[in-house]
């Protein structure tokens, strides 16, 4: 079984957190949420308080397939300020694979992680995709980095997470499955 490990911040953006997990769960992927606030309460950017799995810090990342990190605001800049996130995404980046959406892939930008990549973000962040190629588009995939627009786009990047993991006959069920069109 896959197992992705999905980063939780306060101020995240919820939905692009909770509809990858709920996406990823259904495709039977073993997803684990991970807080990086020390605490398993994290609070999103719409004061939704979510609970998650484990602690960041108490994770075993060495037999996961994909870290994850939702955008977000001030959420992206809490995972920025977090060394374990940034450890893990260089680790990953290495050879599994790494996934960020809407002001998150400015993260991976700052590590040098897009650089001669195609990428996608929320409009505006585009400035800190260092050395990546920006599309515009709701989800890229380029190697093993996926990335995401925004909210609106959390299933096309859950089905292009999906489709790298497992395969794309399964994300295309998953997507029929929740009348995703």
């Amino acid at each position: 079984m896959k197992t992705a490990i999905v980063f939780l911040a306060d101020g995240m953006e919820e939905c692009e957190a909770l509809v990858t997990v709920d996406m990823l769960r259904r495709a039977g992927i073993n997803v684990i949420t991970a807080s990086i606030m020390k605490r398993h309460e994290v609070t999103s950017s719409h004061n939704i308080t979510v609970i998650a799995d484990a602690l960041a810090e108490d994770v075993d990342y060495s037999a996961a397939d994909a870290v994850i990190l939702p955008g977000g605001m001030p959420g992206t800049t809490n995972l920025n300020n977090c060394e374990l996130v940034k450890q893990q995404c260089v680790s990953f980046a290495a050879g599994r694979y790494v996934a960020a959406i809407c002001a998150a892939p400015m993260v991976l930008g700052g590590l040098g992680l897009l650089k001669g990549r195609k990428a996608t973000c929320y409009p505006g962040f585009d400035k800190y995709l260092e050395g990546a190629e920006y599309t515009g588009e709701s989800a890229v995939t380029d190697g093993n980095i996926i990335t995401g627009k925004g909210m609106g786009a959390a299933i096309p990047f859950s089905m292009a997470i999906i489709t790298a993991l497992i395969d794309a006959e399964t994300a295309a069920d998953i997507a029929a499955s929740v009348m995703y069109e």
